[in-house]
């Protein structure tokens, strides 16, 4: 198995996915543009977390892409499974709290993690160049 492959298609699977939530909750609301701009709408939240992924899981992509043609040491293949892990955490972090006005720890490890494995990712496709 190719756990980076894996890990591209879990990150493209979460944007997609996000933006059905997206689509269901704007059909739900009667809201065909725009948002509630309450942190506790749910609407804005699932807006939020579609924003978030897409700012962040293309550019992770394209990394464990170029990674996964080369042979990869441990801390690599590890840093795509937590990088990936901890989108998912982010997400979860800004959807089901009861609203984004305040800080949790789902969305701050999920954050943390995004930046410590993703510029590790970065790191080893440097040494690859």
């Amino acid at each position: 198995m190719n756990v980076a492959l894996l890990c591209i298609g879990l990150l493209g699977a979460l944007c997609i996915g996000m933006g059905i939530a997206v689509s269901m909750n704007r059909i739900r609301q009667k809201q065909g543009a725009g948002c509630p701009s309450d942190p506790k709408d749910q609407l804005h939240k699932y807006i939020r977390a579609h924003a978030n992924t897409v700012e962040f899981a293309p550019v992770l992509m394209v990394l464990m892409y170029i990674l996964s043609q080369s042979q990869m040491s441990a801390w690599v293949l590890w840093s795509i499974i937590l990088v990936t892990v901890s989108r998912f955490v982010l997400v979860a972090g800004l959807i089901f709290p009861r609203t984004m006005s305040r800080p949790n720890p789902l969305r701050q490890i999920g954050a943390m993690g995004t930046y410590v494995f993703g510029l590790a990712l970065c790191i080893a496709v440097l040494m690859l160049a």
